[in-house]
């Protein structure tokens, strides 16, 4: 697909979002997750993913039951991974029935991890 083409079916899944894709969108939006800037059906690579954290390197995609057990999704999933991108997948039903619980797992996948340890070798340990 040429960019022009993927822009333009960008646009189109913006504007046909599913209801759990608008719902998660109404959490992710104008910087509401601590101040993380999430866009929604971004072009990476070949792909078009539901919502993305460049900055954090996060991809969140919402999916219904096709996708289960779906091969296109492991090689995309494999792609991102490539690319230096975490995947998070969240199921419409998740999504619809716990919003606040999908919004608090993403952001604890964004949440910084602890800072690093010295290692006793360099004299910060015991």
């Amino acid at each position: 697909m040429r960019q022009g083409q993927k822009l333009d079916r960008a646009r189109m899944l913006r504007a046909t979002m599913t209801d759990a894709e608008r719902l998660l969108w109404g959490c992710l939006r104008m910087r509401q997750l601590e101040g993380h800037r999430f866009r929604r059906q971004v072009p990476v690579g070949p792909y078009i993913v539901d919502f993305a954290c460049r900055r954090a390197r996060l991809v969140v995609e919402v999916d219904g039951g096709q996708h289960a057990g779906s091969t296109g999704d492991r090689r995309r999933d494999a792609f991102l991974h490539a690319a230096g991108f975490h995947v998070l997948r969240f199921w419409n039903h998740e999504v619809l029935a716990q919003p606040d619980a999908v919004c608090e797992a993403i952001l604890a996948r964004l949440a910084p991890g602890p800072p690093p340890q010295p290692s006793p070798a360099s004299g910060g340990g015991t």
